[in-house]
């Protein structure tokens, strides 16, 4: 009797176990993001991703890492409203939507060379793959998960 009360207890606390795992919270696309530099492999800036109120997702630049170019360098190549505006609160990424958990449809901008790409951004793992597109073209960076 003893011996079938301890197995029903381990099944129940199995299938409870099992059952808790769905209710972990899933990593999100939102949050705060180390980008790193393709060549170099070091951290460039913080990035923040957030849904506005809108409903479109945007990314601003947090803080800047690379501080070869100062701590809050102008962005000279970049057009439109963000021609010489400082990169730290920029807007990089604009107009995305959420959609079988990735964001697609919008914008994203490279500050080096200040051009939009159309954008796709995806979770692998704990970091986040972002895909800049020109024309059949495209090149994905992984960025990491900041710890602020």
């Amino acid at each position: 009797m003893k011996c079938k009360f301890i197995n029903l207890f381990w099944s129940i606390l199995f299938i409870f176990c099992l059952g808790s795992i769905s209710l972990l919270p899933a990593q999100s696309l939102l949050g705060t993001w180390r980008t790193v530099d393709d060549a170099t492999q070091k951290d460039k800036s913080v990035v923040k991703i957030y849904k506005a109120k809108n409903g479109k997702i945007y990314g601003k630049i947090e803080k800047i890492l690379d501080l070869r170019k100062g701590e809050n360098p102008l962005c000279e190549t970049c057009p439109g409203d963000r021609q010489n505006k400082p990169l730290v609160g920029m807007l990089i990424i604009r107009d995305m939507i959420e959609k079988n958990n990735q964001l697609k449809g919008g914008k994203i901008l490279d500050p080096e060379n200040g051009k939009e790409y159309s954008c796709k951004i995806w979770l692998e793992g704990k970091n986040l793959k972002v895909r800049g597109y020109w024309g059949p073209f495209y090149r994905t960076q992984t960025w990491l998960p900041a710890k602020l």
